[in-house]
């Protein structure tokens, strides 16, 4: 029975610690109406302002892991400034621990602030510093990661990489060496920076502009046979396990080496907001992923994840109960 098989796989994401490795930031919100121009210069005046705060980028992975009832381990490092205290007091109220987290006079943390009038996007405003952390950072970051995979089961280690210089090829190469060593899988959400540093992880997943730059490609979406040939030679070059690459409207391409491929189609959905949903489905994948689920498996729960946050507005981490249930509706085992 579909209803079991889930029932019970989602279950066992419970006791699973989940490290997370990445730029993390708040992303802050503004909420108003607009219903004039101003008179100072053709632009939209928002009233009746609401503002709210929330965890970002690999803290948001950290928000779907937890989502799904398994451990988040949050490893990242933020400047030494009056925005820090908000990022820690974020992490306090979702009660998700702040150990794995080095601070630096440096840096700034990183915060993006959305302006957004009836579920749509006004204005971004990112404050942060995009260059690599130094090498003090560097040290710190490294000796706190050993610590907590030294103190804790760790099942699995995601890299979420946003280009804003948390994640060095150095850290990486340290990082999948003590993974290799404690046979810990390593799972990637990549950005430009890096793509070519992460030779021999587990699991793979840009997305389709990720992937054409990265690799340096002229490709359009839909061209499956090429993505999927491109996909493979990549995979073989960089020797990854599993290669996924999202799509967008066209689905899910997913390959593991010398084994299975397929593209699984779009969810038809009510798109609002796109924000996040890379998170939620590197999220989902590495817990399905340590349970053993075959590749075709996890791009269609994580497809069908991504496509949930979707049509919600703003950054909101995965709802497991309505994943759940869209998972006994929709997949045929």
């Amino acid at each position: 029975m579909p209803h079991d098989y889930f029932k019970e796989l989602f279950e066992s994401f419970n006791d699973k610690n989940i490290l997370i490795l990445g730029d993390v930031m708040i992303d802050s919100y503004l909420w108003g109406d607009v219903n004039r121009i101003s008179p100072e210069a053709p632009v939209p005046i928002l009233s009746g302002i609401g503002r709210e705060n929330r965890l970002g980028g690999a803290a948001n992975v950290a928000l779907n892991i937890q989502a799904l009832g398994a451990n988040p381990i949050l490893c990242s490092v933020i400047g030494d400034d009056i925005r820090s205290h908000d990022f820690f007091q974020l992490l306090e109220d979702q009660k998700l621990s702040k150990d794995g987290i080095v601070t630096c006079h440096h840096r700034m943390t990183t915060v993006k602030t959305r302006v957004i009038s009836q579920h749509q996007h006004l204005l971004r405003v990112d404050e942060e510093i995009c260059t690599p952390i130094n090498q003090d950072s560097e040290t710190k970051l490294l000796s706190s990661l050993k610590n907590v995979v030294k103190t804790h089961r760790i099942d699995a280690i995601i890299f979420e990489d946003y280009d804003k210089g948390v994640i060095t090829p150095s850290v990486i190469k340290n990082v999948i060496e003590v993974a290799e060593s404690k046979g810990i899988p390593t799972l990637v959400d990549p950005k430009k920076r890096n793509f070519n540093d992460y030779k021999g992880v587990t699991f793979f997943k840009p997305n389709f502009k990720e992937f054409t730059e990265g690799c340096k490609l002229e490709l359009k979406k839909g061209e499956n046979e090429s993505i999927a040939q491109a996909g493979k030679t990549f995979q073989k070059d960089q020797n990854i396990d599993i290669l996924m690459i999202t799509l967008s409207e066209h689905g899910v391409f997913i390959n593991r080496k010398d084994g299975e491929s397929a593209i699984i189609p779009a969810e038809i959905r009510s798109i609002s907001d796109v924000s996040g949903a890379g998170d939620t489905v590197i999220s989902v994948s590495a817990l399905c992923l340590i349970q053993g689920l075959e590749p075709r498996l996890i791009a269609r729960i994580a497809n069908m994840a991504g496509g949930l946050v979707c049509e919600e507005s703003g950054v909101v981490p995965i709802n497991k109960s309505l994943l759940m249930e869209e998972c006994v509706q929709k997949i045929d085992l």
